[in-house]
C-alpha cells in the first residue's frame, strides 16, 4: 500500500510526548579498542515517554543473548514501557549473573530518577561480548543523561551518536502522515555497521518472523509514535515490519547476540486506538514498514569497509523458504560478495551459491541479470542457465554504480525473497582482524 507522508526533522523526539539524550561516560574506556578511538563520543543513551505507552519488540534468535535483550523479552510482554536506557562500549554478553544484574540496575536507576516502575524500564546495549559493566561509569551517565532529557532534535541526535560503534554516521528517520483523520509520527534511530544479519523474533525464539511466517556489530533500532495503537497490534505491525527490513538485511552473515527492535507508541496523538481489524491498521503497518526499511537500509549502506550495495531479488522459487535460502546464499557468499568489490559480474560464483543453497533449482531454467535500482530495464547475463550475448563490457558497466540489484529467477514457482546486501573489501578485514599485541587495533 503507497502511503502519503512526509519526512520530517527530529527522529524518536519527533512524535508528540517523546524526550532523548545523550552523554559520554567512558564505557568502553578510551584507548581499549575500536571504537574507542573516536574521542569521547557519547555512550549512554535515554529515550522517555512523557506518558506510559504500549510496547512491542524483536529479539535476536541467536541461543547465545545478552542479558539486556532477556530482560527486554520479559518485560515487552507485559504490553507497557516508559523508558529505554542503551549503552555502546559493552554488549553485556556473555557476563553470567552479574551481567543480568547489572542489566536490570540499570533500568532501577532511571526508574527512580524519574519515578516510574522498574519494569516499564527497557535496556539496549552494543559493544565487545564479555566484559562486565563498568556500572559506576554507567550509574553516573544514566543521572547526567536524566537531567538533559528533551525534544528538540539536537538532543535526538545526541542519543543516536550514543548509541553507534563501528558505525561512521548517525542513523535517523522521521515521518508524518493522516491516520484516522489525525497527525501521526513515527521516528526512529537505529546502529549497526559490522555483525549485521539479524533473524529477530518477538521471544527470540526460533524461527524468526520472515514474510507470510517462512525461516528467516549488533543492530539496535528504537522506534518512537504517537499513534494510539493496541500493545497487540504494535506487536503484529513490528513483526511484519521487521520482516521485510531489519531482517532483510545482511552485511556480513553475523547475527549478533544483541540485536534488538523497539517500538513506543503513546497515543498522544489522539486517533482512535487502532486494532488489528481496523481499517487504519494497514496505514499504520505500511509507515512503520517504511520508516524500518529506511533505518535497515542505512545500516547495510555504512557497513564496516562497505564500497557497494546490492539488492538481490529472487523470484520463480517454489516456495517463500526457497527464495530466502537462495537470496542468503548469494548475498552471504565470501567470492560473491568480493566480485562484487572488484567490479567483476561473475555470474558463476553466484549460480554455485544458488545451488549449494537449500533451494530446490534446476540449474537449466536458472536466469540472472542486473539493473539500476528500482529499474525496470534489467541486462541479463544468463538464461535458462546459459550465458547471455551481452557483452563483459556491458555487464561490468551494470555492476560498477555504488548501489544496483541482482536479479535471480529460478522459474519454477511463484515465491520471491529480496535481500540487502553489501561487497566484503579489504577495510572489513582490517578493521576486523586487529593485532592482539595492541589492544587498541581489537573490536567489539
Amino acid at each position: 500500500m503507497k502511503l502519503k507522508f512526509k519526512s520530517i526533522k527530529g527522529s524518536i523526539v519527533a512524535p508528540q510526548g517523546f524526550l532523548a539524550s545523550g552523554v559520554f561516560c567512558d564505557i568502553k574506556r578510551l584507548g581499549t579498542g575500536k571504537g574507542s578511538n573516536k574521542g569521547p563520543k557519547r555512550d549512554l543513551a535515554l529515550i522517555v515517554s512523557e506518558v506510559p505507552a504500549a510496547v512491542a519488540g524483536m529479539f535476536t534468535t541467536n541461543q547465545v543473548c545478552a542479558a539486556p535483550v532477556k530482560v527486554c523479552v520479559e518485560r515487552v510482554n507485559h504490553g507497557v514501557a516508559h523508558a529505554v536506557v542503551v549503552n555502546s562500549g559493552n554488549a553485556n554478553a556473555c557476563t553470567g549473573r552479574q551481567g543480568m544484574k547489572d542489566a536490570r540496575e540499570m533500568t532501577a536507576v532511571l526508574a527512580k530518577q524519574l519515578h516510574m516502575p522498574e519494569q516499564h524500564v527497557l535496556v539496549g546495549s552494543t559493544g565487545r561480548i564479555g566484559v562486565t559493566m563498568p556500572m559506576a561509569n554507567v550509574k553516573r551517565g544514566i543521572l547526567a543523561a536524566a537531567q538533559l532529557l528533551g525534544n528538540a532534535p539536537a538532543q535526538a541526535d545526541e542519543a543516536a551518536e550514543a548509541i553507534m560503534t563501528s558505525d561512521s554516521k548517525q542513523k535517523q528517520v522521521a515521518i508524518e502522515f493522516k491516520l484516522g483523520g489525525k497527525t501521526v509520527r513515527i521516528g526512529g534511530i537505529c546502529k549497526g555497521a559490522g555483525m549485521i544479519q539479524p533473524g529477530m523474533s518477538a521471544t527470540g525464539a526460533r524461527p524468526a518472523a520472515l514474510p507470510h511466517g517462512g525461516l528467516h556489530a549488533t543492530m539496535l533500532g528504537f522506534i518512537t509514535t504517537d499513534a494510539a495503537i493496541e500493545a497487540k497490534a504494535l506487536q503484529a505491525a513490528l513483526r511484519e515490519a521487521v520482516a521485510h527490513s531489519f531482517n532483510r538485511i545482511t552485511v556480513d552473515g553475523d547475527m549478533s547476540t544483541n540485536d534488538t527492535v523497539l517500538v513506543l507508541a503513546n497515543g498522544l496523538a489522539g486517533n482512535a486506538e487502532c486494532g488489528v481489524r481496523s481499517a487504519e491498521f494497514r496505514l499504520f503497518q505500511a509507515a512503520l514498514t517504511h520508516v524500518c526499511l529506511e533505518l535497515a537500509k542505512m545500516i547495510v549502506r555504512d557497513g564496516e569497509g562497505v564500497h557497494r550495495v546490492v539488492t538481490v531479488r529472487v523470484n520463480g522459487a517454489k516456495t517463500i523458504q526457497d527464495a530466502d535460502a537462495a537470496a542468503r546464499a548469494v548475498a552471504n557468499s565470501a567470492l560473491v560478495k568480493t566480485s562484487w568489490h572488484g567490479g567483476d559480474p561473475n555470474w558463476g560464483r553466484i549460480i554455485d551459491a544458488i545451488g549449494y543453497s537449500p533451494a530446490t533449482v534446476v540449474e537449466d531454467k536458472i536466469d540472472i541479470g542486473y539493473s539500476a535500482p528500482g529499474g525496470k530495464q534489467i541486462l541479463w547475463s544468463l538464461k535458462r542457465g546459459q550465458p547471455t550475448k551481452a557483452t563483459f563490457k556491458q555487464l561490468c558497466l551494470a555492476v560498477a554504480p555504488k548501489e544496483f540489484e541482482l536479479h535471480i529467477n529460478l522459474n519454477l514457482g511463484k515465491a520471491a525473497a529480496v535481500m540487502y546486501a553489501a561487497d566484503l573489501t579489504e577495510a572489513y578485514v582490517d578493521y576486523n582482524k586487529g593485532d592482539v599485541t595492541d589492544p587498541t587495533t581489537l573490536g567489539g
